[in-house]
């Protein structure tokens, strides 16, 4: 399974039924967990681990140094999960001292080719970044988002669960969750009600996070106002629980 012009350092390390094509580099202190299939011409280089059945393909690369100015060539490390689809030209990097020296992302998430995933950014599990969709430095992207294509968003962002980014958009709040956020500037249009249905939410907790998005940006409330009316009026369901402990634990502000 392992391709004879394939370069792999003696300290990387390899799981079972790992599979590495023509002139691949895997560097020191890689490992590859079982299952992982690497395609040819990609480039992975450590300290970094990639989970099981996780697939890379052609020209990927993964583990780089940060491209950030301050970097000054310590030990950081990327940790991928598993079962994560990561195809051609995808780019993630280490993550930097200042930044807790740790890039991380999570199980299930697809990659589309061109993605970025900057370092010290951490991606949770089941989310989808379309082509070029592009994370600066320290983001973090809660399960179940999607990145649109040719998105771009600003560094020490967060994207929370269920959020979607819609394509070409510019991102530098936080993007709510189950909202949808688009443009240059990004705005938020309410509730990402397609999306949410196609994830299994029931039309009620539907219902609750649409009462709920109406009160935030069409009431002439504003944000704090807002927060309060929610707690006075919804209390106890847990999507908009989450929702109301993201805005108040934001600090770069939302989208709205």
């Amino acid at each position: 399974m392992l391709h004879p012009t394939a370069i792999i350092s003696p300290t990387a390390t390899i799981g079972n039924n790992v599979s590495i094509g023509p002139y691949s580099l895997i560097g020191d202190h890689v490992t590859l967990h079982d299952d992982v299939k690497i395609a040819g011409h990609v480039v992975i280089e450590g300290p970094c681990e990639i989970g099981s059945g996780t697939e890379v393909f052609p020209f990927a690369s993964i583990g780089q140094p940060p491209q950030d100015l301050k970097f000054a060539g310590e030990e950081t490390r990327l940790i991928i999960g598993e079962r994560n689809v990561i195809r051609e030209y995808v780019t993630m990097n280490r993550g930097t001292a200042g930044g807790g020296g740790l890039t991380s992302v999570g199980n299930d998430n697809l990659f589309m080719a061109q993605a970025h995933i900057a370092h010290d950014c951490h991606v949770g599990s089941h989310t989808v970044f379309a082509n070029a969709g592009t994370l600066a430095g320290h983001v973090e992207v809660a399960d179940h988002a999607t990145i649109g294509a040719y998105s771009a968003v600003h560094q020490f962002c967060r994207v929370g669960r269920h959020a979607f980014v819609g394509g070409f958009s510019v991102v530098v709040k936080d993007a709510l969750p189950y909202a949808r956020t688009v443009g240059n500037h990004a705005s938020c249009y309410g509730a990402n009600t397609i999306g949410l249905r196609r994830k299994g939410f029931t039309n009620e907790e539907i219902r609750h996070i649409q009462h709920a998005f109406h009160i935030l940006l069409t009431s002439k409330l504003n944000t704090t106002q807002a927060l309060e009316r929610l707690k006075a009026e919804m209390t106890g369901l847990p999507e908009i629980d989450y929702l109301i402990e993201f805005i108040e634990t934001s600090q770069r502000g939302v989208v709205k």
